[in-house]
């Protein structure tokens, strides 16, 4: 079963989800580079995207999650909604997903001191407001990711595995 680190950006989904990958020995994918051109254009621009802009973009997530059934892969998405964690879960079937969390202002500080990102920190408070935590029902688990980020990889290994 495969995973996908999600969360706002700045949460670390990239860097978390690539050490995941690397430390189990799987494909790691950044949904972001399945964006089409009109989303990372409105984005970069500072507007936030529409359901209509993602659920296309949601679909070729878990369509490239479904081309590896046969496999584990770890995928870096925001899934920000339960709809867009559910239209992922439609395509791809039984995904595990790790929510990274943490407060505004380490989001911020993380935002303002990357480099070009197509993504502003102007759109933090957008995507913070869309965010739909993990649900009960949902197979996942959120990690705080105040922690290191060895730690974190750790917490998140020991149950995406434990739930194979």
């Amino acid at each position: 079963m495969s995973l996908v680190v999600m969360g706002v950006s700045g949460s670390g989904k990239s860097t978390i989800a690539s050490l995941v990958a690397e430390r189990a020995g799987v494909a790691y994918i950044d949904a972001d580079d399945l964006h089409p051109a009109s989303n990372v254009e409105k984005m970069a621009a500072g507007i936030p995207l529409t359901d209509e802009d993602r659920m296309p973009w949601l679909a070729d997530v878990g369509d490239v999650i479904a081309q590896h059934s046969d496999v584990r892969v770890v995928v870096a998405c925001s899934a920000l909604k339960r709809a867009y964690r559910d239209a992922i879960r439609e395509r791809a079937g039984r995904v595990v997903f790790a929510q990274l969390d943490g407060p505004r202002d380490l989001l911020a500080t993380r935002m303002g001191s990357r480099g070009e990102h197509f993504m502003p920190l102007a759109l933090l408070d957008s995507q913070l407001a869309t965010l739909e935590p993990l649900q009960p029902d949902e197979d996942g688990l959120i990690v705080d990711i105040s922690q290191s980020p060895d730690t974190v990889v750790d917490e998140i290994l020991a149950r995406w595995l434990a739930t194979a």
